[in-house]
This record gives structure tokens, C-alpha cells and sequence, in this order.
């Protein structure tokens, strides 16, 4: 355990009848800020690095359908494919099934980075879990494992309203 006492985080009196969800945020933004902090380092915005581990993982894949699979919309996918391009991480190329869709793909020069975006995530993780007890970190992922599932499920059940 850290000898750094643990801050208490003064919360809006709107948040009072939400204090997970004003956690979650809270931890959230400070992940993602962390994270980008670490992937500066090896050239990368948060975000590029999902889309390369997908491609590292499956090989190339419509830049459509790596848009849903992260999540992303389109003209963000655009730019975050622009970008890995521009950086000599990807390439694009006509789908051959499809000419109007474009595949995208990790090049031989993005490997080096497959190696840096493992060791920015492992220290990310050790960063973000360094007080946990080793034990308690599998209990950790499980509930933010269900917070996850519940919040897709909300997601869902939300967009079937529309």
C-alpha cells in the first residue's frame, strides 16, 4: 500500500443522488489522460492504439467495420486512419469484394510499435491498479465487467427507444 493518503474528491451537489457514476467519470477522464500522457510517448493519441491492436489481432479489415467494432464513427475512424497512415503504421487498399470499401491493414513497420503499445498498456495497468492487492484485482475487473455489461445493455435498450 501507498503511503500517499487517499484524497476525498469533493462532488457537485448534482452528482449526491450519483456518486458511481460521478466516480466512473472522474476515473475515466483521468485513464484517458494517463494514457495519453504514455503514448505520446511512442507517437500515438489515445484511441489510435484500439485500432492497431484490432488490426494486429484480425489482419485488415474494412475501415466500416472497424469503426463498429471500436465503437467510433466514421469520419473519426477517417481521421485516426489518416493519421496511422501519415505515420507509416497502416495502409489502406480497395476492398477486392467490395470497391467502394477500403481495407485496412498493420504495415511490417508498425510491429516495432505493437512492442511499445504492450508496454505503455502494461504500465498503464500498473499505474492505474498500484495499490490493488494482486487478489483483489481479478474482483476489480469483474465488477467493472458488469458495470460495462450494464451500461450496453442501457445503451441498447435506449437506442431501441429512438
Amino acid at each position: 500500500m501507498s503511503d500517499v493518503p487517499r484524497r476525498e474528491i469533493d462532488q457537485p451537489a448534482t452528482a449526491v443522488s450519483g456518486p458511481i457514476s460521478h466516480a466512473i467519470f472522474r476515473v475515466a477522464r483521468l485513464h484517458r489522460m494517463l494514457a495519453g500522457t504514455l503514448l505520446r510517448d511512442v507517437g500515438l493519441y489515445p484511441g489510435q492504439e484500439l485500432v492497431m491492436m484490432q488490426l494486429w489481432d484480425t489482419g485488415a479489415q474494412r475501415q466500416t467495420d472497424l469503426a463498429k467494432v471500436l465503437d467510433s464513427d466514421a469520419a473519426t475512424m477517417t481521421r485516426t486512419v489518416q493519421r496511422l497512415e501519415k505515420a507509416g503504421f497502416v495502409r489502406r487498399s480497395p476492398d477486392p469484394t467490395d470497391k467502394r470499401a477500403c481495407l485496412i491493414e498493420p504495415t511490417a513497420a508498425s510491429q516495432a510499435l505493437r512492442r511499445q503499445v504492450e508496454e505503455v498498456w502494461h504500465r498503464l495497468e500498473e499505474l492505474t491498479v498500484a495499490d490493488a492487492p494482486v487478489d483483489g484485482r481479478r474482483g476489480l475487473l469483474d465488477h467493472l465487467l458488469t458495470v460495462e455489461n450494464n451500461l450496453l445493455t442501457a445503451a441498447e435498450e435506449l437506442r431501441s427507444q429512438d
